[in-house]
């Protein structure tokens, strides 16, 4: 899966209809294929007439996965694509805050998210007042924002990460220096984060005296309890049962899953490593505590690999994005992020501090 050359787009109806049946055969019955297929070429026209870009976060069904998207990937691997592409509308197929970002990277273009109802759970769970009133209950510390927020609250954060680098950056705090390390909004990738680095987990509904008994010269990582709606809904007993039912599989998760979960996985990690770790590494099975269109993807993008995919986890927000919404959204130019200059000039820098870290 590509993220820095598009993926081949076909020309006609047909080629269209051959491919997703390529791909897809073995993941969707053919008359939903050729359903969709008829939308899908609609879309592929008009984006050449409109000089539009379309993304695919990974969490999309399948039919429009293997269709429309000019690139796939997670959230920031599109959003690097977005700041640099030349197209004059920019069709972010996932979620809101997504969207928000394409458009902080890239406020010229017209940036589209084809649901006005593409929401997050973690995005929802913190707001700009959460982050200020953060800021002076813990005066002195960094806040860092996962990419899972809206605008407004990076605009009131020092940096940004994602699930693939969220221990990059915490470390790179740490080793300038940094003791106090506020990490919003998810509960399960702070504690997770906090772990993988080896530093103290400070929960901000505990209390302050709690806090202020810390050593001041220890490094903490203060989380918040937003979670992600889909993830924290695995458990060890799921992880158990994969086992007994496919002993040489390998299990990945997401890190916005439990603490107790990824104790029990093989690998932990963004939507991206799984995907490089099923295109890279040989395994009799693999199983993904993830999103549930993700293992339809892969086992879509790599026939030869043999996905479990019992999983029955559908992310409500992500399901809102059907190829239907993204025709209508090119015709019509719905649903479009707009941002204040001043937010975006605010949520740029703690998204520039991230991608600088290496």
């Amino acid at each position: 899966m590509p993220d820095s050359a598009a993926l081949p787009i076909p020309a006609t109806l047909d080629e269209t209809l051959q491919l997703m049946r390529t791909r897809l055969s073995h993941v969707i019955p053919d008359f939903e294929i050729q359903a969709k297929a008829e939308i899908a070429h609609k879309i592929n026209l008009l984006k050449r007439e409109m000089n539009a870009v379309i993304l695919g976060h990974n969490y999309m069904e399948p039919a429009l996965y293997h269709s429309v998207p000019d690139y796939t990937g997670d959230s920031l691997q599109l959003s690097v694509v977005a700041s640099k592409t030349q197209a004059d509308v920019i069709v972010f197929c996932g979620v809101w805050f997504m969207g928000e970002t394409a458009k902080i990277l890239n406020p010229v273009k017209t940036v589209l998210v084809p649901s006005e109802k593409a929401g997050c759970s973690l995005a929802e769970g913190i707001t700009a007042e959460d982050v200020i009133a953060l800021r002076k209950r813990f005066p002195g510390a960094i806040v860092v924002s996962y990419v899972n927020t809206y605008a407004s609250v990076k605009a009131e954060s020092d940096y940004c990460c994602t699930s693939g680098n969220a221990d990059k950056v915490v470390k790179h705090l740490i080793a300038e220096g940094k003791k106090r390390i506020v990490f919003l909004p998810d509960e399960y990738l702070a504690r997770n984060t906090a772990k993988d680095v080896g530093v103290r987990y400070f929960a901000a509904t505990d209390s302050d005296e709690d806090y202020a008994a810390l050593p001041a010269d220890e490094a903490v990582v203060i989380g918040w309890k937003a979670r992600c709606e889909v993830h924290e809904l695995f458990t060890v007993e799921d992880v158990e049962n994969i086992r007994k039912q496919y002993p040489d599989a390998v299990i990945l998760a997401h890190p916005e899953c439990s603490p107790e979960v990824i104790a029990k996985v093989d690998i932990s990690g963004s939507t991206k490593l799984m995907v490089d770790y099923v295109r890279d590494v040989d395994a009799p099975r693999y199983a993904l505590l993830t999103e549930c269109s993700m293992g339809d993807n892969l086992a879509a993008e790599f026939p030869h690999r043999e996905m479990i995919r019992s999983c029955t986890l559908r992310c409500k927000h992500m399901n809102t994005i059907t190829l239907e919404d993204t025709l209508e959204g090119l015709r019509k130019l719905q649903y479009r992020v707009e941002l204040s200059d001043d937010i975006i000039t605010r949520a740029r820098t703690p998204i520039d501090r991230m991608i600088s870290i290496r």
